[in-house]
């Protein structure tokens, strides 16, 4: 995601550093404030039922809603609480009309708190002052509006950022970048925290695993951020810590490692604080080209692999995420990054290995002029029309929130009608487990509401309408899922057969309560 640094789309832009040209790297500019377990699936459909792939019965639809630089929220520095609650309602209302299920905020853009922490200051981009406490805990209302609309709630982590400004001496007292000096690199105008050092992946992981363990979070992400980008700042300094753990490995794959552990560890200490919480990481779209490795994409761009040291190959095959969800920030058509190579290679790289694949669509750069591809009211969704062909692509999630209340070209709104007319279940993930609840009890109809006993484990449920003739489909694609509810009732639009399950908070589905409605 584009979080306070160039962006990748711009296609005109080729850094050159250490005598290699990015064509698809970061610019010189700020250009915005910016082992698995086989994957649960649905039950069986009958054997009269032909699915239907313009209705996934199970899809993430999400959008990143990103704090730092007040990029998405809040819109500027120093609101009142009740102005920071209304602009994030505005948010998710904007998502829910879309049929969206998940958010992904930002809780941690540079080594800060947008929520209480006795490890790390809050966030100036809520008071404007960093440390300075806000008057409130942003987060179990933030947690609490999403779970409200249906939507899983995702704690979005920067893991090696320590500071948007170089000077150390800024920063709050208790800042760790203060207290542990020694743990820093000054990179450009940053500071960041060393990736070669154990200390540092500790803290990292105890941040992290604070949250998980005192708020009820659905997910803990990471964006594409680790080692700094190049052509930002020169040479990163970490020739110390190089010397003192390299263990016989050069410097790429040392660098590879530190944050291969990193993942790792977050992974391991994430699912023994709560075993059904995901953990998933959103990567630069390009993992490597041909010309670097022939199993590689069809791409001539960046390589993550070789850039930030970022090997997203090896956290699927390790299983140590949960998902991925490549940035494919680019058009269809475009040589050095065609979306039409790209889709279909992180397809292949997921198969068989039980890591949910999403992907991170370029709402922000719709109706962009250095591109024709963005001039078109369409390309986004088209993008998902192409993703059916690929049954490893679970979902996609969008860049960013401001977006969906501008809604560029009303590209948002095509998306939604193409492929959203239905709501969707979440992908289910069998690693991190659950139970579908007891299917709902004293289900009735009453003047064409439906209502029913709430089901212990619940946090939702599902209702279908039974088509009057053709298929009854509801065990494979959506065409007859009316609304997924979050309270125990639901008014229907029309008399029929309607099919009510209960949905514990990982999607797991119980078996159906029949209920009819009755022409008035």
């Amino acid at each position: 995601m584009r979080t306070g640094r160039p962006l990748f789309a711009a296609v005109t832009i080729a850094v050159v550093t250490a005598g290699a040209a990015y064509a698809l790297g970061p610019g010189t500019a700020e250009k915005t404030a910016s082992g698995a377990a086989k994957k649960a699936t649905t039950a069986a459909a009958p054997a009269a039922c032909t699915p239907d792939a313009r209705y996934p019965k199970r899809q993430l639809r999400g959008v990143w809603i990103a704090t730092v630089r007040n990029i998405d929220w809040p819109s500027r520095t120093g609101l009142s609480p009740d102005r920071q609650k209304a602009e994030y309602v505005k948010i998710l209302d904007a998502a829910a009309k879309r049929r969206l299920n998940a958010v992904f905020v930002q809780v941690r853009p540079a080594s800060d708190a947008l929520y209480k922490s006795s490890l790390e200051p809050w966030s100036q981009y809520l008071t404007g002052t960093a440390g300075k406490d806000p008057g409130w805990d942003p987060l179990p209302f933030l947690i609490d509006e999403a779970r409200k609309r249906g939507m899983e709630f995702h704690a979005w982590f920067n893991p090696y950022r320590a500071s948007y400004d170089a000077n150390a001496a800024k920063l709050p007292a208790g800042h760790p970048a203060r207290v542990h000096p020694d743990w820093i690199v000054k990179y450009g105008d940053r500071l960041y925290y060393n990736p070669g050092l154990p200390q540092v992946r500790e803290h990292v992981t105890k941040v992290i695993t604070d949250v998980v363990k005192r708020y009820d979070v659905d997910g803990v992400h990471f964006d594409d951020y680790f080692y700094p980008y190049p052509g930002e700042g020169g040479t990163f300094n970490d020739k110390a810590a190089f010397a003192k753990y390299r263990s016989g490995k050069n410097l790429a794959d040392w660098r590879r490692d530190n944050v291969n552990k990193l993942i790792a560890q977050v992974d391991k200490a994430v699912h023994e604080t709560r075993s059904p919480v995901k953990f998933g990481i959103s990567p630069f779209g390009i993992w490597r080209n041909k010309a670097q490795d022939p199993t590689g994409s069809a791409t001539s761009g960046m390589s993550a692999y070789d850039s930030i040291y970022a090997d997203a190959r090896h956290w699927i095959k390790n299983g140590t995420v949960d998902y991925v969800m490549p940035q494919l920030y680019w058009p269809r058509g475009l040589k050095v990054a065609d979306y039409k190579a790209l889709a279909p290679w992180w397809a292949k790289e997921v198969k068989g290995t039980g890591v949910d694949l999403y992907i991170g669509q370029a709402l922000y750069r719709v109706g962009a002029k250095d591109d024709k591809a963005w001039t078109r009211p369409g390309e986004l969704s088209a993008h998902l029309t192409l993703n059916r062909r690929h049954p490893q692509i679970d979902g996609d999630v969008y860049f960013s929130a401001k977006q969906f209340l501008t809604n560029p070209l009303k590209a948002i709104d095509k998306v939604a009608a193409d492929h959203y007319a239905r709501p969707a279940l979440l992908p289910l993930i069998k690693e991190r487990g659950g139970q579908a609840p007891a299917k709902p009890a004293g289900a009735k109809a009453s003047g064409g509401t439906l209502t029913w006993t709430a089901s212990p484990g619940a946090r939702a449920y599902a209702v279908y309408r039974v088509p009057d003739k053709g298929e009854a489909c509801q065990g494979a694609d959506a065409r007859s899922l009316a609304a997924v509810v979050t309270a125990p009732s639901f008014a229907a639009a029309r008399p029929g057969t309607y099919l009510i399950t209960s949905l514990d908070r990982l999607h797991n589905e119980s078996k159906p309560v029949k209920v009819t409605v009755a022409p008035v």
